[in-house]
């Protein structure tokens, strides 16, 4: 049998390595602060603030950790994939990386829905009615915002990163700009916000369907690592933009959550244009109306962003994938010019573009939007399960040494964030009070995540066969 005409280590040297520490500071914060999240969870009321300390406690500082030291670890292209293969044997690594990119095929199309969401709203009046409601407008601006992300990344990161660093800029001037202005509103004592309804009550009183969706929205630290043979001294710039992007981001998320419960009644938000809502209504109460396109413009640019990071990761697993031969070796290919996997990016756009279509059969684009939200947190939380699964070996095992730190905080972090990425899967099960049929709601999640997971040990089974046999090692000289 034919030995492979490309190594997988020539072919990922032969990626450029563009990303510096401002870089991927700005992918973290891009990538990570999905603003359009944010309605999602805000709509459970103040009492989500609870959730969203323990999910940044116990999910995301373990996750920093876990990155930083499994990428010093285990450098190179692929990050968690490669992390999980070392660790556990290449059918969990495939099964891993399997539901990574599959993630974002459900994750992208929901971030897209998000830009149209905000293009109505800055459309207004009664056209902006009769769009909300078209699927054919939602899926025509979905895909093609899709396709010019894919192509701006087949012409490399060189050009990618100023779509990641632009949107990076977008997120941090609209989360600021909402944070000073919920505020303002706060001191003036003319918002929602009374502080007794930040007291915890009871376990039962908290709004814990939304968890899922937090743990994904705090994801995305991984992104460094799997661009890792990309990345200009990798054991220097992702421990310190892991820590610069996730403080970001968490600052972010949680000033933007207090904004918008403090100026849209929970009753009345939208969740897919809600965060627009709180900025159209605070700007005006200051007499600011004006600044609402620019900041719509800006969250555009940002969720553009987002999804030009996901889609670029993604392509990433797809690459490393095929360099192994557990999926079709043209993935593996990379551009002789622009030095991207742009077959691996292509793919991605094909079969994102199909789920966006699918989505839409026989549901409301806000149920589309919601469905694809949670099948999405379901499989983020199985690769982030190997991913601290594999922190937990290294932990635990006294023939591993830690390299940057200490092992009880690495037992620590590895403990909590399977704990968290466990219960974050469970309750991706549990619908929002925004589906209209539960039972639907829970047969779609069951069927695909099925079809998903023996789709994927199907591929692995059938390309293990078709892989080439490794070349025997030469017999040491007698000599």
């Amino acid at each position: 049998m034919a030995t492979p005409s490309t190594s997988p280590a020539s072919a990922a040297n032969s990626l450029v390595r563009a990303l510096g520490v401002s870089d991927l500071t700005w992918l973290y914060l891009v990538a990570v602060v999905n603003l359009n999240v944010v309605p999602v969870v805000a709509v459970a009321g103040f009492k989500v603030m609870w959730l969203w300390a323990v999910a940044i406690l116990l999910f995301f500082v373990p996750q920093g950790i876990g990155v930083i030291e499994l990428a010093e670890h285990m450098p190179g292209e692929g990050g968690l994939y490669l992390w999980t293969k070392e660790s556990y044997g290449d059918f969990h690594g495939f099964i891993c990386g399997w539901c990574y990119w599959m993630t974002n095929m459900f994750f992208v199309p929901s971030l897209l829905f998000y830009v149209t969401g905000v293009t109505t709203y800055i459309v207004g009046g009664s056209t902006a009615a009769k769009l909300n409601d078209s699927r054919f407008f939602f899926f025509f601006l979905t895909v093609s915002l899709l396709w010019i992300t894919v192509f701006a990344n087949v012409r490399g990161l060189g050009v990618g990163k100023w779509v990641n660093n632009v949107g990076g800029i977008g997120a941090l001037t609209i989360g600021g700009a909402l944070i000073i202005m919920g505020a303002v509103v706060v001191t003036e004592h003319r918002g929602l916000l009374h502080w007794k309804d930040l007291a915890p009550g009871s376990l039962g009183a908290l709004p814990l369907s939304s968890f899922g969706v937090l743990c994904l929205a705090l994801v995305g630290m991984e992104l460094g690592p799997i661009m890792g043979d990309e990345v200009r001294d990798p054991r220097r710039t992702i421990p310190r933009s892991v820590a610069w992007g996730g403080s970001l981001s968490a600052l972010l998320y949680v000033g933007c959550t207090l904004a918008l419960l403090t100026a849209v009644p929970q009753s009345q938000m939208a969740v897919v244009q809600g965060l627009l809502q709180a900025v159209d209504t605070m700007s005006a109460s200051f007499g600011l109306g004006w600044i609402l396109l620019p900041l719509a413009v800006l969250m555009a640019a940002s969720i553009a962003g987002s999804t030009s990071a996901w889609v670029s990761g993604s392509a990433r697993i797809l690459f490393v994938c095929g360099l192994d031969r557990y999926l079709p070796k043209a993935l593996g290919k990379v551009h002789p010019r622009y030095h991207s996997p742009h077959v691996a990016l292509i793919m991605f756009g094909f079969l994102a573009s199909s789920i966006i279509a699918m989505s839409f059969i026989g549901v409301s684009v806000q149920e589309a939007y919601l469905t694809l939200l949670d099948l999405a947190v379901a499989l983020q939380m199985i690769s982030y399960m190997y991913l601290f699964l594999s922190l937990l070996k290294r932990a635990f095992s006294k023939s591993s040494s830690p390299r940057y730190y200490r092992r009880p905080v690495l037992q620590l972090a590895s403990v909590s964030g399977l704990m968290m990425a466990t219960l974050g899967f469970a309750m991706a099960f549990v619908p929002s009070r925004q589906i209209s049929s539960i039972g639907s709601f829970e047969l779609k999640m069951v069927l695909t995540l099925g079809v998903i997971l023996a789709l994927a040990s199907g591929l692995f089974v059938y390309y293990s066969r078709l892989r080439p046999a490794p070349e025997p090692e030469p017999e040491p000289s007698t000599v």
